[in-house]
């Protein structure tokens, strides 16, 4: 009796890529969380200029000690220090600076448009296609987040100059996040997280040591804790997982994930700031996550075909 030849069937690999993008969501929202505990005890330019400079440190510390080599063109420096200026020292030293008088769920509300505006700048400078549903479901999101900010404004809860600065924190992570795409660059993205670190500490140090007061920092437990939060997981990890996700994903698909940040942010800001949240505040998300949802899902279709 003849035997068939046996057929190795190869095992399904685990799939991580789910578990990395609600990781990353729960560290870029409950960030917002953490951000408004420690501008409340520190000035925002001292407290960020401190954390940037402590993760790039870490990072190059852990780097020798492993003997990791240092792969990085001049280039690749040169970019990496860019978008540490865009996503580090614009981005968070504007966020931060406006959470002093905005909400930590309004700030991760507005910031959660990025999706939104990084599709249009994608389809000019990236080549992805716009089309009429993208541009529809961007007229929605930004109708969510108009209305979100005006009632806000009405009812006196933020305040005109922070979300001034949020919005503008807004636009430097999405110019950072088409710089990353567009000048690609190369080697290890541990050490140029590193490099986008203290480029992003290093710019804001003059700021920091001319328009804050030491004297203002005030020396707590939670402050403390929010800023261990902050280096290790905002500035080390969650910029990993952004970097891996804008590599495996692209631009439009990747910034397609901060639509989780509105319920996220809320939520922690609930739990543990005991922010307000009004059904009014809630009805605004519908149409920034339909919005989202419509200007994401073809790249994100395609992506997963591809």
């Amino acid at each position: 009796m003849s035997l068939a030849p046996s057929v190795a069937v190869p095992r399904a690999q685990f799939n991580w890529l789910p578990l990395l993008i609600a990781l990353f969501c729960l560290i870029w929202s409950f960030a917002f969380v953490a951000g408004k505990i420690g501008v409340t005890d520190c000035p925002p330019l001292i407290l960020l200029t401190a954390r940037f400079l402590l993760a790039g440190t870490l990072i190059a510390g852990i780097s020798a000690l492993r003997g990791e080599a240092f792969d990085l063109s001049l280039r690749d420096v040169a970019v990496f220090a860019l978008l540490g200026v865009a996503n580090n020292a614009l981005y968070l030293g504007l966020g931060y600076t406006g959470l002093k008088t905005v909400s930590a769920g309004l700030g991760g509300l507005v910031v959660s448009a990025n999706p939104v505006f990084t599709a249009i700048l994608a389809a000019l400078f990236l080549g992805e296609a716009m089309s009429w549903r993208k541009v529809f479901g961007l007229l929605l999101g930004v109708a969510g987040v108009t209305f979100i900010v005006w009632h806000r404004l009405s009812v006196g809860t933020d305040h005109a100059e922070g979300i001034l600065f949020t919005l503008a924190s807004l636009a430097s992570i999405v110019a950072g996040t088409i710089l990353y795409k567009l000048l690609a660059p190369k080697g290890s993205l541990w050490i140029g997280n590193g490099i986008q670190n203290i480029a992003g500490g290093l710019a804001l140090v003059p700021f920091a040591a001319t328009l804050a007061d030491f004297h203002d920092v005030v020396p707590s437990a939670r402050l403390l804790g929010a800023f261990a939060f902050l280096v290790l997981a905002g500035s080390i990890l969650a910029y990993l997982l952004w970097f891996h996700l804008l590599n495996v994903c692209g631009a439009t698909a990747a910034s397609a994930y901060h639509f989780l940040m509105p319920p996220l942010g809320m939520l922690f800001a609930y739990l543990v700031l005991g922010e307000h949240v009004e059904l009014r505040d809630l009805a605004g998300i519908i149409p920034v996550a339909l919005g989202i949802y419509l200007v994401t899902r073809p790249a994100a279709s395609l992506s997963q075909r591809s």
